[in-house]
């Protein structure tokens, strides 16, 4: 009877594997921006009363704002 591993190893995909700093994704996040958005709705006895969408834009104001014009002599 044989052992088998029930996680894959590294060698399958090293990314997986890869430990990534809380400040790493924060300043990917800032970088490119990211959309979170959720929606809320509240029911009594299966009727919907009250429904609320909500969305948020994340990222820095450098991701935002176009970039400026070159200005040639």
């Amino acid at each position: 009877m044989g052992v088998t591993s029930l996680a894959p190893s590294s060698a399958d995909d090293p990314l997986d594997y890869r430990p990534v700093a809380l400040v790493d994704l924060l300043d990917r996040v800032l970088a490119t921006g990211v959309v979170i958005t959720g929606d809320i709705t509240l029911a009594i006895a299966d009727v919907d009363l009250v429904r609320i969408s909500l969305r948020a834009l994340v990222a820095s104001v450098g991701a935002l704002a176009p970039p400026p014009l070159a200005v040639q002599p």
